[in-house]
């Protein structure tokens, strides 16, 4: 009689052993299908501002979040109209670019909520030794211009404020993407950069250049470039999703900064076209740049958002005057 009970106790907790590992497998497989989706589209090709995104998805950390995160290319009218569109739930973009559409009838329903980069590491590069480590210097220089009405503002603004005349400097219509090449062909003599990547490509290529930052000569100038962007309704409707999306990607730039020579490994693994010596480099420079001074990453400082913007308003750069605090948002960053 023991043993019959006992053979039919071991039934028992094999019959409840079998099913609870049946529940646990269901569970974890309805995990996996209740996973959201979120696509983030990039401003061009992979490089070093990405990378906290690709080290975020390699380590799993939108996986822990609940999350499936596809990362695309920006169609040809950009990522700020792919995630306007709602196509996109997030995406790369920039202050000063963001500015025509921030407000107005035609305003584009997008919100800055995190910034890659604390500060702006853009500035003008020429060759070494030919007078352009200053702005002044630009006069009668061949500067490769996108012919954007906020950037010759800004480049006049510099070059004035040094003593200069902006009208003396050649205005070179030119979409350069390989500076290098650019500079030392002598096509332009000056090039808008962002230091991090086109600066730090001359490094690597050996040609000797002078460079000056615009945050360095007007402090209006220290915005916000690049910017995670993200679709309001999709704020509006899903605010805890763009938290858990955001605190994933802050652990991935996070691991970039402790570690960049793994978080360069990873972006190479993810975009085996990029020169490994560039992004390692590169890599090493921005780990200083993401957070930098600010208390944690992502962080939009609303004083110097402002003032960016203020800017902008008093020389008429933009159709109708952006208000304050008007853009951004740091309410869905991690606490």
């Amino acid at each position: 009689m023991k043993k019959k009970i006992l053979a039919m106790v071991l039934a028992g907790c094999m019959v409840f052993s079998m099913a609870a590992c049946g529940s646990e497998q269901n569970n974890s497989q309805d995990k996996k299908e209740k996973k959201e989706k979120v696509t983030f589209v990039l401003d061009w090709t992979p490089n070093t501002n990405h990378t906290g995104l690709y080290v975020a998805q390699e380590k799993g950390y939108f996986d822990e979040e609940g999350l499936e995160v596809e990362i695309v290319q920006p169609p040809e009218d950009g990522a700020d109209a792919l995630v306007a569109s709602g196509k996109a739930q997030f995406g790369i973009s920039f202050q000063d670019t963001m500015a025509p559409g921030v407000t107005g009838e035609d305003a584009i329903p997008t919100t800055a909520v995190a910034a890659v980069v604390q500060h702006n590491t853009s500035g003008i590069i020429s060759r070494k030794g030919e007078g352009m480590d200053r702005p002044k210097g630009l006069e009668g220089k061949k500067y490769a211009t996108w012919d954007a009405p906020i950037e010759k503002a800004m480049m006049k603004n510099v070059v004035e404020a040094d003593g200069g005349d902006f009208s003396k400097v050649e205005l070179i219509p030119s979409t350069v993407t390989d500076e290098v090449s650019a500079l030392k062909s002598k096509s332009v003599d000056a090039i808008w950069i962002f230091y991090a990547w086109a600066g730090i490509a001359t490094e690597v290529a050996g040609l000797e250049t002078d460079y000056f930052a615009f945050k360095d000569i007007n402090p209006a100038f220290d915005y916000y470039t690049p910017v995670i962007i993200a679709n309001n309704d999709f704020l509006k409707d899903e605010p805890e999703t763009a938290k858990k999306f955001l605190n994933a990607v802050k652990k991935g730039y996070e691991d970039a900064i402790e570690d960049p020579k793994e978080a360069a490994d990873i972006l190479c693994e993810a975009s085996p076209e990029l020169d490994k010596d560039l992004v390692l480099a590169s890599q090493e420079y921005l780990k200083d740049q993401y957070i930098a001074d600010a208390d944690s990453w992502g962080y939009i400082d609303p004083e110097r958002w402002n003032s960016f913007y203020n800017w902008l308003n008093e020389n008429g750069l933009t159709e109708t005057e952006i208000p304050e605090n008007t853009g951004f948002s740091n309410e869905y960053l991690p606490k």
